[in-house]
């Protein structure tokens, strides 16, 4: 059975095993993204404790992982296009789906997850950025309905940016 939970301490060795063969995924694929050190540990551990780390699991155990800010993103002010609206929103940040479940819609379903944490904090916006050239997360993010908006940079690398507005009774 599929649970969605907040990340806790002792999870942090699994998730690093999917953060991992993500970024062996992604480099293996041609993708630049995730091939400079980040994401660290630090930074999954931060997300713990900061209650913004999620996992997804089966039968307990943790097959997928991202993480859900409410918190803004300091790089998004400095946006090169336009936002849809200036309104509160939500940042996913850090997906990683394990690879023996990559491709039966597990991303999407993180997606839709954190669309329903927003809507019950009363937020109808998501933000999300990635590479241009992963076409794997572009084709997700897509998917799931979001638009593209222009461009940021994150330590001197462009990443294409997105929003979503969610309905406040849409339910997925």
């Amino acid at each position: 059975m599929m649970e969605f939970r907040k990340a806790e301490k002792n999870d942090m060795v699994r998730i690093m095993e999917l953060i991992r063969q993500a970024k062996a995924f992604l480099k293996a694929n041609g993708v630049d993204q995730w091939q400079d050190g980040y994401p660290e540990q630090r930074d999954i551990e931060g997300d713990i404790r900061d209650g913004i780390g999620y996992v997804l699991t089966d039968d307990d155990v943790i097959i997928a992982y991202t993480g859900i800010d409410f918190r803004g993103e300091p790089a998004y002010k400095s946006l090169r296009g336009q936002w849809l609206n200036e309104e509160p929103y939500a940042v996913i940040h850090r997906t990683a789906v394990d690879n023996a479940v990559k491709g039966k819609g597990l991303a999407q379903h993180l997606f839709a997850q954190a669309e329903r944490i927003a809507r019950e904090r009363g937020v109808y916006n998501i933000r999300i950025d990635t590479d241009e050239d992963n076409k794997v997360m572009r084709h997700v993010i897509e998917k799931m309905g979001f638009v593209y908006c222009g461009v940021v940079i994150f330590a001197n690398s462009p990443k294409i940016a997105f929003q979503k507005c969610v309905h406040p009774s849409q339910d997925r």
